[in-house]
């Protein structure tokens, strides 16, 4: 069943629908959080208060066929809210790394140089690292991207290949790219 027929069930009482369309977008969200927020638990916040605030604003959701957009818009707000008070409280990016290999792990297999590049993604502007995430670590086209951040296509393109251009140092230097 798509996301559409779902939301329309969800608004016709059936809360159930609501469980379906969590199971398909949890893991994703996770991952993505746990990668934004380097914390597992500021993670898992994050997407439970996503999926709560989704639940509470559906029946103001008008985009049937980009549920998936407008969940990770909440999300990237949800995770922005929690990184800019946990900078404000702890002045730092603090990674939490059996988070941000969990999250790796979800589906893929472990890599040597897996732990490395998470490290190194911790390391990038939150802007670069969220682009970078939405583009290759969730799969989302430039468009959706603009949709969730309010980013135009043009920055966001910059900002990946900032993001790229970044990583790609670090890939030569340890002989992984």
């Amino acid at each position: 069943m798509d996301d559409a027929a779902l939301i329309a069930r969800v608004l016709g009482g059936d809360r159930e629908g609501f469980d379906v369309l969590v199971e398909r977008y949890h893991e994703g969200c996770r991952r993505y959080a746990a990668h934004m927020l380097g914390n597992w638990d500021d993670a898992e916040d994050a997407v439970q208060e996503t999926f709560l605030r989704a639940y509470r604003s559906l029946g103001r959701y008008r985009e049937r066929d980009r549920f998936r957009a407008w969940l990770y818009r909440i999300l990237v707000n949800r995770c922005r809210t929690l990184a800019s008070q946990r900078a404000r409280r702890d002045g730092r990016f603090v990674s939490d790394e059996r988070a941000m290999d969990e999250a790796a792990a979800d589906g893929e297999t472990t890599s040597p140089w897996l732990a490395p590049l998470l490290a190194a993604l911790g390391r990038l502007p939150a802007l670069q690292r969220e682009a970078l995430l939405l583009k290759h670590g969730e799969g989302l086209d430039y468009q959706e991207i603009a949709e969730v951040t309010g980013v135009s296509v043009s920055a966001l393109k910059m900002r990946v290949k900032r993001a790229l251009d970044t990583l790609r140092p670090w890939m030569r230097d340890t002989n992984h790219g």
